[in-house]
């Protein structure tokens, strides 16, 4: 991870955030190539760095580096809602098929900081 600027502010924040879809594991050929696609293109929107990105059939585990005014909570929002959206409109028979009655992500998010020093060095 890189120090990033803004005008009065150096921060170096890192995530880990992983969040599965709703009881099914659809995230696998054509749909993870896609996933992976539009949460790159969510990133470079918002300004955020994307490091890495796994994408298994049931969750999706994504190394992100966001600016110090948001919170990550915020991240893990913006890609489920922007990707479902995305996701459901290029893959219409997993809304029929699976989703019929739900959104793509469950509600469930794991959040973890990745951090650049250590304990002893605090």
């Amino acid at each position: 991870m890189k120090i990033l600027s803004s005008s009065h502010a150096q921060h170096c924040l890192g995530y880990h955030i992983i969040f599965c879809p709703y009881r099914h594991q659809v995230l696998e050929g054509a749909v993870a190539v896609e996933l992976k696609r539009i949460l790159g293109e969510v990133c470079k929107t918002y300004g955020w760095i994307l490091h890495a990105i796994e994408v298994m059939p049931d969750h999706v585990h994504l190394f992100v580096q966001a600016d110090h005014t948001t919170a990550p909570v915020e991240i893990a929002k913006t890609m489920k809602s922007i990707s479902a959206v995305h996701i459901f409109n290029i893959f219409k028979e997993l809304k029929r098929r699976c989703f019929w009655g739900s959104g793509l992500w469950s509600d469930g998010t794991f959040y973890s900081s990745v951090g650049g020093i250590s304990e002893e060095a605090v």
